[in-house]
């Protein structure tokens, strides 16, 4: 049998105890430890880059033609103009950036260091928590330490280790959390490349992710996903040019949103815990020498929120709030579109189904983080913004975001209608409320199941 480092065996005749063995083996740990953590904090973010880097050029990432460019432009533009027409928000200004897969995953870089180092101090703690610290191996005897390391250094060990010796042994505990750090990040790398591959915009999930805003599109992204919708890549391009542009002009002129979406990202991830238990079983038939076997046990989805009060409290909240901006979005769009892109009718459904059932990508991140991109209860905030418009007009819809609490919270949002109708934004005798409920009911998110639960535990 093979065994790590050099040694041989236990009770393999070599001898009960080797110095010269002892040494190789310390050093070779030591190079493991310095390739496995180069980086700073829980997530090594060299090693992200790296990974989403390579997987984005190997799936194919198209560099952006002048044409593109122009096209996209000239989209961004004319949005803009049908937008002034449908929200008293103007125009977020800055021009329209056009990304390859590559440069997305650039410049939103920042935004995912924010949202996934809460969740990787999760993961590293648990890991951790595997493994005695070093205080407690110095209190621990030479039994007790051997048996507390994972089976694959248990095997590197001679035997006949002198005590002294064993209580050297604090920097393979650490490794184990190294180690565990390398292949979260690589995890992540891969999770953001597979994002990269299908995102339409910089604010196609709904969360602000470029500070300061900025309108970007990307044109292989949207053009893959005209195809099998007998649609026009152009027609395509327009709608998410709209959509892209009335989400920017949200996250500009609302001051006060772009740090309350991440502030409850970030508080939702303060409630999630590792499984540690699952992680214990699992980690017992891994080589914890190889961050690929790693990897595969992270991808397994050992993440879950906290079965409390205030977890659920926070999926709420995120979960409302990430509604009420897609459903704002939603009812702009339509106004603006109106009948100008006679596709509209078929890309809004398309869309809608998009962001119901999610897609490999979004599978990945939510198995990865504990968290779904996808918007819940958006056909109920569709309807409280689409029924003040209706009943006051635009003016009146866009001012419901002067101030967070004038918009709809969880509990609003199961009775959307008798909320708009409590505010005094919606007369009791509105003409046409029931067809505008009636409207929202037939979105096609409502065929996912689990939006009938506001506090659902998957954000």
């Amino acid at each position: 049998m093979s065994i790590p480092f050099g040694f041989s065996p236990q009770g393999s005749g070599d001898g009960p105890f080797n110095m010269n063995n002892l040494g190789q083996a310390l050093q070779q740990l030591g190079q493991m430890m310095q390739s496995a953590q180069s980086g700073e904090g829980p997530v090594n973010w060299n090693i992200v880059e790296d990974v989403a880097r390579k997987a984005v050029v190997a799936a194919g990432d198209p560099s952006i033609t002048e044409g593109q460019r122009e096209a996209a432009r000239s989209a961004v533009n004319l949005a803009d103009l049908w937008l002034d027409e449908a929200t008293s928000f103007p125009a977020a200004g800055g021009g329209c950036e056009v990304w390859s897969r590559s440069e997305w995953l650039v410049n939103t870089g920042p935004a995912w260091q924010r949202i996934v180092t809460p969740i990787a101090e999760h993961v590293n703690g648990a890991v951790a928590g595997l493994t005695p610290s070093g205080q407690d191996i110095a209190q621990m005897s030479s039994e007790d330490i051997t048996a507390a390391l994972p089976e694959q250094f248990r095997q590197m060990l001679p035997e006949g280790m002198p005590p002294e010796f064993l209580q050297m042994l604090q920097p393979m505990m650490g490794m184990v959390q190294q180690l565990g750090a390398a292949a979260f990040s690589m995890q992540v790398g891969q999770a953001l490349s597979a994002l990269a591959g299908q995102v339409l915009c910089a604010s196609d999930i709904g969360i602000p992710l470029t500070d300061p805003p900025k309108v970007a599109v990307l044109p292989s992204n949207i053009a893959e996903f005209s195809e099998g919708l007998e649609i026009a890549s152009s027609d395509a391009l327009m709608y998410v040019a709209l959509r892209e542009a009335a989400h920017q002009r949200l996250f500009v002129h609302v001051p006060w949103l772009a740090a309350r979406v991440l502030g409850a990202v970030e508080q939702y991830a303060q409630y999630m815990k590792v499984d540690s238990e699952r992680l214990g079983d699992v980690m017992g038939d891994v080589d914890m020498t190889d961050p690929a076997a790693l990897q595969q046990v992270l991808s397994q989805g050992l993440l879950q929120p906290e079965d409390t009060p205030e977890q659920k409290a926070a999926v709420a909240r995120l979960e409302a709030l990430l509604a009420c901006i897609e459903g704002w979005v939603d009812d702009v769009v339509q106004q603006a579109s109106g009948d100008r892109l006679p596709a509209s009718g078929a890309l809004i459904e398309a869309m809608r189904r998009r962001r119901a059932a999610g897609g490999p990508a979004e599978r990945t991140f939510s198995t990865l983080v504990g968290m779904e991109l996808r918007p819940r209860l958006l056909r109920e905030a569709h309807t409280v913004f689409a029924a003040v418009r209706s009943a006051r007009g635009a003016d009146a819809r866009d001012a419901l975001w002067s101030h967070p609490d004038l918009l709809p919270g969880p509990d609003d949002l199961a009775d959307p209608l008798g909320f708009a109708q409590a505010t005094g934004q919606v007369p009791d005798t509105l003409e046409g409320i029931d067809e505008l409920g009636d409207e929202a009911n037939d979105d096609p998110t409502n065929d996912d199941p689990t939006n009938d639960d506001p506090t659902n535990d998957d954000a």
